[in-house]
């Protein structure tokens, strides 16, 4: 299975990112997992939030941004990789003077419903 980045159409998720799912089982028929870009503009933050039920793995592949886990605020920049564990508050913000662009895997896949807004 293939897909083509060209080809995806970017939508706006619940915490206020710009997405691009670049493998979705909704959309692409895979099994368990979802992969997606987020791009987070400079200045902006996403909205506090967090997942029941998936788990969340970001790899930061360009910008820097400011990862709120949880009690823990943190820069990030790129090649760094993050675990956000079911149940985990978390937003992140751009620092940069550029795009912050992440890989966001979901497992299970990404969902609306399963993302609960906490502000």
């Amino acid at each position: 299975m293939k897909t083509e980045y060209q080809s995806i159409a970017a939508y706006i998720t619940k915490d206020g990112s710009l997405i691009r799912e670049l493998m979705h089982p909704a959309i692409h028929k895979n099994a368990k997992q979802s992969l997606a870009q987020a791009i987070i503009p400079t200045g902006a933050r996403t909205q506090l939030h967090r997942h029941i039920h998936s788990e969340e793995l970001y790899h930061i592949t360009s910008g820097q941004g400011r990862m709120t886990l949880d009690n823990e605020m943190f820069d990030v920049s790129a090649g760094d990789t993050l675990c956000i564990n079911p149940g985990s508050s978390h937003c992140i913000e751009n620092i940069g003077d550029q795009d912050l662009v992440i890989l966001c895997c979901c497992a299970p896949a990404y969902s609306h419903e399963d993302t609960e807004l906490l502000e």
